[in-house]
């Protein structure tokens, strides 16, 4: 039996497959079963410093006056709801955390740091380090001088990249990428085999390659650029963590992986709904920023560029999306925004809101219920 499970770990090795042994070491021998909300101490990161100016959330007159409906109740119990906050009119309206966690507590924002990568690419475009969302991805890498994907595609998810995004597999390439040690090389093996541009096709390898040029282009590791353009202008509470990918190689895992806590998660939703101006300085294009937020094809109108988008209650949403259910959905015209972290997410469809999971429909109806209960102030 030891011979056996020694070969089996020398042939991982010999055919490049180590990476499978760290992803065990880490999950399996920690008593989980997949990726977990608070792993970044198992990795190697990047601080994302925040400033002495600190910004933060003020309390709404009425802060937890209304208590949770019994089925946001339930599912919070049931999904592992670590944090649910609702802010409305730019103050924290409702706010609760569970087991141990509290509004210090970092954890893995997961495929939320989609949008705050996209949020760098329009802040490397406004400083003028990336011509614009057309800037072909050969200008950076001319490995792909053959293809025309251009920064934009890869923001959309239209990149055309020969990349199969499946989450249980070991040998998949993004289990690749999370506990591989040169995440560059992974990448930068994919290749184009789509015409890009044409269709959406939710792919992590976009987004980690679209980190890989805004690190190229400004010349900053991506915690750097995100401290300076986002994290200190907008008074974050605390510094967060970006996972690398290992100590030599240092590049930030762009398709995920930010700890954080949830009201400075929730920073990102004020500045789009506020169409990227934070407290009188424009911080993003306005235009960039209502580019993200709209669907780029009309025939799969769920995804515009690093934002989810849905409808519900005839309400149209904008939101974050990460791995285990951490959502930041944002409602501008009702200056709402949800913000809800934790260990997992239903597996059920929800149909009114496209291909979301029926909890993301909860945390919105079970909050404009407790809303609609608020009878000191309607405001």
């Amino acid at each position: 039996m030891i011979i056996s499970i020694a070969l089996l770990l020398m042939l991982l090795y010999v055919f490049d497959y180590g990476y499978i042994i760290r992803g065990a070491k880490i999950v399996y021998l920690t008593g989980h079963n997949t990726a977990f909300i608070d792993d970044y101490p198992y990795f190697e990161n990047d601080t994302i410093a925040n400033g002495n100016n600190i910004d933060p959330w003020p309390l709404h007159k009425n802060y937890n006056t209304v208590k949770p409906t019994e089925t946001l109740s339930k599912t919070n119990e049931d999904l592992g709801t670590i944090a649910y906050l609702i802010i409305k009119n730019d103050s924290i309206w409702f706010e609760k955390y569970y087991e141990d966690f509290n509004e210090s507590s970092k954890t893995n924002s997961f495929s939320m740091a989609k949008s705050i990568t996209t949020a760098l690419l329009g802040k490397a475009i406004m400083e003028g380090y990336i011509e614009s969302l057309d800037q072909p991805i050969s200008d950076f890498y001319p490995q792909y001088s053959y293809a025309k994907t251009t920064v934009g595609d890869l923001a959309s998810m239209a990149s055309g990249l020969d990349w199969v995004e499946h989450y249980t597999s070991p040998f998949s390439v993004t289990a690749r990428a999370n506990y591989d040690d040169d995440l560059a090389e992974t990448i930068l093996n994919q290749k184009v085999v789509k015409i890009p541009g044409e269709e959406f096709e939710y792919l992590s390898g976009n987004t980690q390659l679209l980190g890989m040029i805004i690190q190229k282009a400004t010349g900053m590791p991506l915690a750097k650029y995100l401290s300076e353009s986002f994290w200190k202008p907008m008074g974050a509470r605390q510094e967060a963590l970006w996972q690398l990918d290992d100590g030599e190689n240092r590049l930030a895992k762009a398709f995920c992986c930010i700890s954080s806590n949830a009201r400075d998660f929730a920073r990102f939703g004020k500045l789009y709904k506020d169409g990227g101006n934070w407290k009188g300085k424009q911080l993003l294009d306005s235009a960039f920023v209502k580019k993200s937020i709209t669907p780029r094809f009309k025939n799969n109108p769920i995804y515009g560029y690093g934002w989810w988008l849905g409808t519900y209650l005839n309400k149209n949403f904008f939101m974050m999306r990460g791995h285990l259910g951490q959502y930041v959905l944002v409602q501008p015209e009702d200056n709402v925004i949800i913000v809800r972290l934790g260990h997992r997410k239903s597996k059920i469809k929800g149909h009114t809101v496209g291909r979301f999971t029926n909890d993301i429909k909860i945390y919105i109806e079970e909050a404009y219920k407790m809303l609609s209960h608020d009878k000191q102030d309607q405001s």
